[in-house]
């Protein structure tokens, strides 16, 4: 029998919390009209009348928010058909953004961290005169996001996620002051063992290790005394919002970043968590399809401000640093290559979308073609927009999604958009050996995008995530000769879904679609 993928069980779980919560507030709206129906006939006018009224305040809120229409949309016809359940769970998992409270620890702690960057204005000009296009959305990641642009550093792409495992033991072996590592997902099994033995021995060597996970992405897969079993060999450990009983507003937002920084010096990051399945230690859904990538140089320091930043702002409980100094700091490196890079990451704290309008951005200033590697095809009408106005301007648009789902729920929803995309001339390929969980794109040989963000609203929206835009350099490259061997492998499934007979959504399918949103 096959077994869930880690992710996978950690996002059933979640969802089964979130169906009991549904349940019970479908519960309420039964109970409500029954009551007015036997009990209150007398006050039944009023009672819907003030249930109506708090309805509409709340849909006029959304409808002058900023969000994408895609958002904005399904909330709006549910609060008004069915006042209490739409209203309950748009109280769970509708708020996004956390608490007012949390909100301010990631403005308090990003208003010492950013400034430490670098000025990076004669990279930036640099770029623009270079390569104009990719110089326009630097600018615009460095504008709403902050994180500069570099050139003086080596990038080394990893087309299997085994590859980065190994590369990442070995630099973890050389580290002399300190090691960082975010996941979102952890499995206490035989991949992180090997992390293990070697973050034991460092600290040993009197190397400050931290280990910063999620519990939402790794709960069920590790025993609740973790974090002691860590602390009692000397590696400092944290958790991102550990889940608890009742209503959670900040329950919708998970980090979901992977990051690795090894002195200040080397850095790692890409779409695998640190578990059996990602490595192909364990075959859930056959062959398991991951990248990722090395930095060493100067960008570094921007991967360790965004681990800083969720260390110390996950919780006020917490001591944290106050001298960020002795890790964001400037040394001597000769780099190799002479290409862009620019780390970055997008948070749910603001109101910038920055994963998504970097993908939207490529797309726009493709002129040649423009390709993406996704687990899950859940877009908003403005970036739909994009793909297929940028086919019809005759780029050649291919996305590569999973030919084995790890949801099938979610898979269908993820084929649901193949009809609407590929009638304007958008091609898309299902990766057949397995299940593809890298996130990329790259466009026109010139730029390229590596990270954890999924095309899915999830990521776009509700999670925390980073990226790394890049542009002039071979990784750009070995990322589009990567994505034609996995188009080789794949099945084309453009023609299937041309004329949309076997793209045809049934009610049923209707239905989660126009909730997409809210998964």
């Amino acid at each position: 029998m096959k077994q869930d993928t880690l992710e996978g069980k950690a996002k059933t779980k979640n969802g089964v919390k979130r169906l009991c919560f549904s349940i019970i507030c479908i519960l309420l709206e039964v109970i409500f009209i029954i009551t007015i129906v036997t009990r209150l006939n007398e006050y039944a006018e009023i009672i819907n009348l003030f249930t109506r009224i708090l309805s509409g305040i709340l849909v006029l809120g959304l409808y002058a928010s900023n969000k994408t229409s895609s958002m904005k949309m399904p909330w709006v016809i549910l609060i008004l058909i069915f006042p209490i359940m739409g209203v309950g769970l748009y109280l769970l998992i509708g708020l996004n953004g956390g608490t007012h409270k949390m909100r301010e620890r990631y403005a308090e702690i990003d208003s010492k961290l950013l400034p430490m960057l670098p000025d990076s204005q004669e990279c930036l000009s640099k770029i623009k005169e270079t390569i104009p296009k990719a110089g326009n959305i630097a600018s615009y990641i460095q504008r709403n996001s902050q994180y500069p642009i570099y050139q003086n550093t080596d990038i080394v792409y990893f087309d299997e996620a085994v590859k980065g495992l190994e590369a990442q033991l070995k630099d973890l072996e050389k580290a002399q002051k300190f090691i960082f590592m975010e996941y979102h997902a952890i499995e206490d099994a035989e991949a992180w063992h090997k992390i293990q033995d070697v973050l034991e021995e460092r600290v040993k060597a009197g190397v400050e290790v931290r280990v910063f996970y999620d519990d939402m992405g790794s709960i069920g897969f590790i025993n609740t005394d973790f974090v002691k079993k860590m602390e009692a060999i000397g590696i400092h450990c944290r958790v991102f919002n550990p889940f608890v009983p009742g209503l959670n507003l900040f329950l919708n937002n998970r980090d979901h970043r992977k990051i690795t920084v090894i002195d200040g010096k080397v850095g790692f990051t890409g779409g695998y968590n640190l578990a059996n399945e990602y490595f192909n230690y364990t075959h859930p859904y056959g062959q398991w399809k991951d990248t990722g990538i090395r930095l060493e140089g100067d960008a570094v320091q921007s991967l360790t401000v965004t681990f800083l930043e969720m260390w110390n702002a996950v919780s006020d409980k917490d001591a944290n640093d106050s001298d960020f100094s002795k890790y964001l700091f400037h040394y001597d490196y000769a780099a190799q290559q002479t290409g862009f890079v620019q780390p970055y990451a997008d948070s749910p704290m603001d109101n910038e979308q920055v994963g998504e309008e970097v993908y939207i951005s490529m797309i726009n200033k493709a002129e040649k073609y423009c390709w993406f590697m996704t687990p899950y095809l859940i877009i908003t009408d403005e970036m739909t927009h994009a793909l297929c106005l940028a086919a019809k301007r005759g780029v050649d648009v291919r996305i590569i999604t999973p030919g084995i789902p790890d949801k099938k729920f979610i898979y269908n929803i993820t084929r649901s958009f193949y009809h609407g995309l590929v009638k304007h001339g958008v091609r898309v390929y299902e990766w057949t050996p397995g299940f593809c969980h890298a996130k990329m794109s790259v466009a026109d040989d010139c730029m390229a995008t590596c990270g954890t963000i999924n095309l899915d609203y999830r990521s776009l929206y509700h999670h925390f995530e980073n990226g790394c835009f890049m542009a002039d350099c071979q990784a750009v490259v070995e990322i589009k000769n990567d994505l034609i061997r996995t188009m080789g492998e794949c099945r084309d499934v453009t023609d299937q879904y041309q004329t949309g007979r076997s793209a045809y959504l049934r009610l049923g399918q209707l239905f989660m679609r126009l909730f997409a949103g809210l998964l």
